[in-house]
């Protein structure tokens, strides 16, 4: 079959190549995939920037969200058909969407939203994921609360944002003003134009900031928040509790302690909360999720679908900040 492999990281590494179809195991599915999405994880993982943690062993295929149809299953599977459409996250180390089939274990796997196109259903399991495993799990948000978005056009704020409104949240959220109007109809109440104001001078009071920029954007992201607050960075610094998810070794513990050392002694300076979040797979989550796509809860926002081949310009075109709002999408179909 052909894929986009990781032959070695950096930025050059990735490489269209032929590879065996995978074999499933006894509780896997087997999908013919119809669609997959890009998300900065792909790059980092590309990059090597996790290898200490996710070791992944060049050459391994790329990609971690998929939708497609499940061509055969496991002797120990019991809740998928052949037949079936579905999506999913696989989970880490069992990474590898950018490929024509793929097996995943039927725990990380659900069935498409019945409302979505293959190519919909495949820019979500990610970042959907993410936004519930953030806000109802980690943050507890519900009617009352009050949640900035950093980046509210990307794919994961923009997921981020329907949510919090669905569970009757406050939404602030910053963007450029060209993406004014399609976060406000994704639920914001408060949007910033991140180009002509400085959030930080405007906003105060809240109970969770959801920042994907980083460095000093999140260090301003401490002085909005009430105290007790929480922020959540996804990207970085991350902490000791990000190597104990991973099941890393104790001595990564002290070693990601050390780099978030400094948010980590902002936010008690300030009397709030830093934490790194990184979501894990969940085909459960995934089924309820799908609920409330097709209920028209949330919706996917996609920027541009490529076809297959195209895969590493798409990569491109997601790295150089070309997407406007939403998923880049890769199709098979």
């Amino acid at each position: 079959m052909k894929a986009f492999v990781v032959e070695h990281y950096g930025k050059d590494g990735l490489h269209a190549a032929d590879v065996p179809r995978p074999q499933p195991g006894p509780r896997d599915v087997l999908v013919k995939v119809s669609a997959a999405s890009i998300n900065p994880l792909d790059k980092l993982v590309r990059d090597g920037e996790f290898k200490q943690l996710l070791k992944y062993k060049p050459p391994f295929v790329l990609g971690h969200d998929v939708a497609g149809t499940v061509t055969s299953v496991g002797s120990a599977v019991r809740g998928f058909n052949v037949g079936d459409e579905i999506y999913a996250r696989p989970g880490d180390l069992r990474i590898g969407t950018f490929a024509e089939y793929i097996a995943i274990d039927e725990d990380d796997v659900a069935l498409k939203p019945a409302t979505l196109t293959m190519a919909e259903a495949a820019a979500v399991p990610l970042v959907a994921l993410a936004a519930w495993q953030i806000l109802v799990e980690r943050a507890g948000i519900g009617p009352g609360s009050k949640v900035l978005v950093q980046g509210g056009a990307g794919g994961l704020g923009s997921t981020v944002i329907q949510l919090a409104k669905h569970l009757g949240a406050h939404v602030a959220t910053t963007a450029r003003g060209s993406v004014e109007d399609l976060v406000r109809s994704l639920g914001a109440d408060v949007v910033i134009d991140y180009t002509q104001q400085d959030f930080s001078t405007v906003l105060s009071g809240y109970d969770l900031v959801v920042d994907g920029i980083g460095g000093n954007n999140l260090m301003k992201s401490l002085s909005v928040l009430t105290p007790g607050g929480l922020a959540l960075g996804v990207a970085g610094p991350p902490d000791a509790a990000f190597a104990r998810q991973l099941g890393a070794p104790r001595a990564f513990e002290a070693v990601l302690s050390f780099l978030s050392r400094k948010v980590r002694w902002a936010a008690r300076k300030a009397g709030v909360r830093y934490s790194f979040f990184f979501m894990r797979a969940s085909g459960e989550q995934l089924t309820h999720l799908a609920d409330l796509y097709n209920t028209g809860a949330l919706h996917p926002v996609i920027d541009t679908v490529f076809a297959f081949d195209e895969t590493p310009q798409a990569m491109a075109y997601v790295e150089d900040g070309k997407t406007k709002a939403g998923k880049a999408v890769l199709s098979l179909d």
